[in-house]
């Protein structure tokens, strides 16, 4: 498999909205195993499609602390079908804003529907750490980063200081 490059805001593809996988194909499941080596390279807890450049509806993630508790979960075409009243509160970060964290607040409960690597429908209800790094990923597939969820002054500060460092980068 291989590790895939990152991008980072102000990066105009996390913007945009990714389509909707119509086949659950070789294509797909090669995209998935890529994702995940480059997530555990990076490393992060979860990644979107739209983070490598390509804009399909697919998302893995995994919250194993150790390789003896991994636990990788694939998701494609994710769609809440249910949220709880109740929010919880996680300090964020991303690999597509490095370095930046803030607090987001989330539903503290969700049930997900989504086809697996298999192409089989599946249902999961997820809670704590779990549902907010679901959340988080489909975030990515409608063009939304976490510092969307914060106050424009701090976002717009963030956008500011990971710009500087990509002309930086892009200068040396």
């Amino acid at each position: 498999m291989a590790v895939l490059p990152i991008l980072t805001a102000p990066d105009p593809i996390l913007k945009t909205k990714a389509k909707r996988v119509e086949a659950v194909d070789d294509r797909i499941r090669a995209l998935m195993a890529d994702m995940l080596d480059t997530m555990y390279h990076a490393p992060g807890i979860g990644l979107a499609a739209p983070q490598v450049g390509v804009l399909d509806r697919v998302i893995v993630m995994d919250i194993g602390k150790t390789e003896e508790t991994r636990a990788p979960l694939r998701m494609i075409n994710p769609e809440i079908t249910w949220a709880s009243e109740q929010d919880n509160t996680y300090e964020e970060g991303c690999l597509s804003v490095p370095s930046h964290y803030s607090t987001v607040v989330r539903p503290a409960e969700i049930r997900v529907r989504y086809l697996d690597e298999a192409g089989s429908a599946k249902e999961l209800h997820a809670d704590g750490l779990l549902a907010t790094v679901i959340q988080h990923e489909m975030d990515h597939l409608d063009g939304v980063l976490f510092i969307d969820h914060i106050s424009s002054l701090k976002r717009n500060m963030i956008l500011r200081k990971l710009l500087k460092a990509k002309k930086e980068a892009a200068e040396s």
